[in-house]
């Protein structure tokens, strides 16, 4: 990470903060999931950027990007990232997201196609309509985010040393290199973002992707987020997705099944340069 850069681009009334690995490669922008920062990406830009260059973006509200107190939309997120791949002259780019940075690569293409010409969707936080969480009404909805930020303010108190200890005690199969990142990223983000952050239903943004995009599943056994039956549908609404299912793993599915996550995303993207 040595010669990485390191930077700032002033997009959509607010400065987003990224890390590059550079290189005149074609450009993959890679967006975290919530409570994460860019440099949660680590381990897979160094396996990547041989071939990619690399940009590990912070998203607004986390890592050393602004922090409004609104506007967390999935349009505005969709806006910041597109004014980051035009200022930077990188489109049409391809995106690789988690969660709910799967989401708003979801957006993004949606909202600017011209931009994007391929995305990896990790786990995005796309429910079907029997879901539990589908099922919740407004009432428990708001008090199971409150529960979560309130959580995260007292994580916010602690040490990254001790933040550190308690991820390795409760996600044991992660690799050690993945825990300075995402303790410092708890420590960076603005807590109004939980509950703040919104994203379509995958039915209204789906039908929308007009670039390949390859959905990478876990098994909801373990804590991912999209079922197979869940994946299939999404398919089967739009011709140009395709997926790939990584057993054993939960929802954060390239810390869990590393080298498995990286071939496939390898090579969904070769493919696209084919």
């Amino acid at each position: 990470m040595n010669n990485w850069q390191s930077n700032f681009i002033q997009t959509n009334g607010i400065r987003l903060h990224y890390h590059r690995t550079g290189g005149d490669k074609p450009a993959l922008v890679m967006l975290h999931g919530i409570t994460d920062n860019g440099l949660c990406w680590t381990r897979v830009a160094r396996a990547l950027e041989d071939k990619y260059d690399c940009l590990l973006v912070d998203a607004r509200g986390h890592g050393l990007s602004d922090k409004p107190e609104n506007s967390y939309t999935a349009a505005d997120y969709a806006a910041d990232f597109a004014g980051l791949i035009e200022g930077l002259a990188l489109g049409p780019a391809l995106v690789i997201g988690h969660s709910l940075g799967a989401a708003n690569a979801a957006s993004l293409i949606a909202n600017h196609p011209h931009l994007v010409r391929g995305a990896v969707l990790e786990d995005p936080p796309w429910r079907d309509e029997n879901d539990p969480q589908k099922r919740m009404t407004p009432a428990q909805s708001a008090a199971w985010m409150d529960d979560w930020r309130a959580s995260l303010i007292a994580k916010q108190q602690l040490s990254a040393a001790e933040i550190m200890a308690a991820g390795r005690e409760q996600s044991p199969t992660w690799h050690a290199d993945e825990f300075p990142s995402w303790a410092e990223a708890q420590l960076q983000v603005y807590p109004g973002v939980l509950g703040k952050s919104q994203f379509p239903a995958w039915t209204e943004v789906v039908p929308q992707l007009s670039c390949p995009a390859l959905l990478v599943t876990g098994d909801s056994s373990r804590g991912a987020i999209v079922t197979q039956e869940l994946a299939a549908k999404v398919c089967a609404a739009n011709p140009t997705v395709s997926h790939v299912h990584i057993p054993n793993t939960g929802h954060s599915i390239r810390r869990e099944g590393f080298d498995e996550y990286v071939a496939a995303v390898r090579a969904f993207l070769a493919a696209l340069s084919q």
